[in-house]
Order: structure tokens, then C-alpha cells, then sequence
């Protein structure tokens, strides 16, 4: 991947944010509240991340741009500005299912190789999340 090349990573959240309202799932991201620019109520991050709903009817005013996601929410009552870089966020996934992707820090939305390209990866036994760098 050239320097150029922009990361995949802010389109998958929005496609994977995009299917789940379309199957009426309530879409989930889990943000590492480590990196640097992440503005979330700090009463609400656990072990270093937190996890927000980023629903329509949840998340006002909701933007996943290239950059980050905004949105205002209430967190216990009180309205909260949230900033999330892409870089933070973690994974998306729906709360009904558990479907959606987890992101390895570091990458630029690079699928991370499968251990062995003979297997099927749609076999019941593997976990229905998938590791992308």
C-alpha cells in the first residue's frame, strides 16, 4: 500500500453501519479511549475503551468520515459531544447478533490473511468476527 493509498478502514464502518440499520440491528462500536483526540465521557470507559451505540436514533447528528466519527448522544441524562478518530475505533458490531468486523490497531483497514486459504471461512465452528488489519 503506497502512502497515498487512504485507509479502508472508515469505509468498512460505514458499509458495515449501513447493513446493519437495513436489517434493523442496532450498530455498536468499541473505541480505544487510549488514543490520542478521543473525546467520550470518561465515566463510561471501561478497562480503556468504551463501547457506544452509534444508532440513528441514538447518535444526533451522526458523521463517519474519513477521519472520525461525531456524534451527540446522552450518556445518564447529560448530551455529550463524542469524537471517536477512525484510528480508535476497534470494531462494529451489531448488539442483537454480535455480527460485524474488529480492527487491529495499527492497520489501514488491511484484511489480515487467513491462516490457511483452503479452509472455508463461513464453517460454523469459526467465530463470526473477523480479525481486519
Amino acid at each position: 500500500m503506497t502512502d497515498l493509498s487512504k485507509s479502508k478502514r472508515p469505509y468498512l464502518i460505514r458499509a458495515m453501519h449501513e447493513w446493519m440499520g437495513d436489517n434493523g440491528h442496532t450498530p455498536h462500536i468499541v473505541v480505544d479511549t487510549g488514543v490520542d483526540g478521543v473525546t467520550v465521557p470518561t465515566e463510561h470507559i471501561k478497562d480503556g475503551k468504551i463501547i457506544l451505540n452509534i444508532s440513528h436514533s441514538a447518535a444526533h447528528n451522526l458523521k463517519l468520515t474519513n477521519a472520525g466519527i461525531s456524534f451527540r448522544a446522552r450518556f445518564s441524562g447529560i448530551p455529550f459531544d463524542v469524537w471517536a478518530p477512525v484510528k480508535s475505533v476497534m470494531g462494529i458490531y451489531a448488539k442483537e447478533t454480535g455480527q460485524g468486523m474488529i480492527f487491529s490497531h495499527g492497520s489501514d483497514g488491511q484484511p489480515e490473511p487467513p491462516d490457511d486459504p483452503e479452509q472455508d471461512s463461513f464453517k460454523v465452528d469459526r467465530s463470526h468476527l473477523k480479525v481486519v488489519k
